[in-house]
């Protein structure tokens, strides 16, 4: 009886150890298997008719990048991305019909090779001449009567401005300048009070310009990177010395000319008759401005042009 139990345990000991080898876990030939599996998958799939043909006319629907440039009339102007077909996402979103359908092809964006910030200083005055949008630059130096009916315009038609404040200006209308700020639309330096800065000696500029950085920084949290000219007038110094402030010059290509008070129709063609892809829209806060910027908002998107900050207009993304 006692042998027939040491049997038995024997042949339980036996069973147990049989089994524990059984589902030890073999990472070598889960691996292998996964491996295998998902070369056979890629191999399928290169050899699909679709997938070839999705690699075969991409070069279709692909665009190179251009490259940020110094033109000779334009001066500094931006790049803009490429376009490149991805393959495999394509064809996982064509997978399902079957069929090559140039609505479904997955597009990468490409950065071009230089950057606007690898140029040397020069003034800016529009975007890629293939973007369509255009920017909104309100320059601030006077006319606080009318920044609360142009903010609730821009916020009913849910668009964003480009505004460059004067730095006395912004002393004095603290609580407009946060309003700016807390809607949304970015803030640059438009030198401290309003002087023709190509006049000015380089301690005298650098002075505009970093008394102005400082109040609106103290006011926003934010220090501007872009610098717009008073009167648009300014010379290389200026530019140069923006330049070691961080400070892009930003001109425009398009003027309201609001300061002469014209009626909105009369702004209106002027601004419709002008406006173009990369356009800058230069405006003030002016009586003409306030009663026909929502016009003039629906005007320029009735082109087909969306309206960006001077951030978005000069970005390299399409």
């Amino acid at each position: 009886m006692h042998r027939y139990r040491q049997i038995i345990h024997v042949c339980v000991f036996i069973l147990l150890v049989y089994v524990s080898f059984e589902n030890v876990y073999n990472p070598f030939e889960t691996n292998e298997a996964a491996t295998f599996s998902h070369t056979v998958s890629e191999v399928t799939q290169k050899e699909d008719p679709l997938y070839q043909e999705i690699k075969q006319k991409r070069s279709n629907y692909e665009e190179e990048p251009d490259n940020a440039v110094i033109d000779k009339v334009w001066k500094k102007m931006p790049g803009r991305n490429g376009l490149k077909v991805n393959v495999t996402k394509s064809y996982k979103k064509m997978k399902k019909e079957g069929n090559f359908d140039e609505s479904l092809l997955v597009h990468e964006q490409v950065p071009p090779e230089i950057s606007m910030d690898e140029l040397p200083p020069a003034p800016i005055y529009r975007g890629h001449p293939d973007k369509n949008m255009v920017a909104l630059l309100i320059n601030v130096a006077w006319g606080a009567e009318y920044i609360p009916s142009m903010l609730n315009t821009l916020k009913e038609n849910h668009v964003k401005a480009t505004f460059f404040i004067d730095g006395s200006w912004a002393k004095a209308n603290v609580d407009y300048v946060k309003m700016i700020k807390e809607q949304g639309h970015v803030i640059g330096n438009h030198a401290y009070n309003h002087p023709d800065m190509s006049r000015l000696s380089g301690q005298q500029i650098k002075e505009q310009l970093t008394r102005t950085n400082e109040i609106i920084e103290a006011i926003t949290g934010d220090i501007p990177k872009w610098f717009a000219p008073p009167s648009g007038s300014y010379s290389d110094q200026v530019v140069e010395i923006a330049a070691k402030q961080d400070l892009e010059t930003i001109l425009w290509t398009t003027d309201t000319i609001d300061w002469k008070n014209p009626s909105v129709s009369v702004m209106m063609n002027r601004v419709m008759s002008n406006v173009h892809p990369g356009a800058t829209i230069l405006m003030h806060p002016t009586a003409s401005v306030a009663k026909g910027l929502d016009s003039l908002i629906s005007g320029i998107q009735n082109k087909g042009y969306k309206i960006g900050t001077i951030d978005e207009l000069l970005s390299e993304k399409r």
